[in-house]
């Protein structure tokens, strides 16, 4: 079991459920924007400086891991 507090919520309440970043209303998918328009993640936390760079890498993370657990199930 995992002692790391939450990284991503989502709550009816703020921006109509969109997946945000905790104690923010940043929508964790404007991190991936950024990520695929090219920008360093130093931009995307420079511009959302209520991100914390370890709550921005622990959503990568995330999806690093959800990737690979689909992957996985697919193959």
């Amino acid at each position: 079991m995992s002692t790391k507090s939450p990284v991503v919520h989502s709550d009816p309440e703020i921006l109509g459920g969109t997946p945000v970043f905790v104690g923010t209303r940043v929508p964790v998918k404007n991190l991936f924007d950024y990520l695929e328009a090219g920008d360093p993640l130093a931009e995307f936390l420079k511009d959302f400086p209520s991100v914390t760079r370890e709550q921005a890498v622990a959503a990568l993370e995330l999806a690093r891991q959800m990737t690979e657990a689909h992957a996985a199930v697919t193959r």
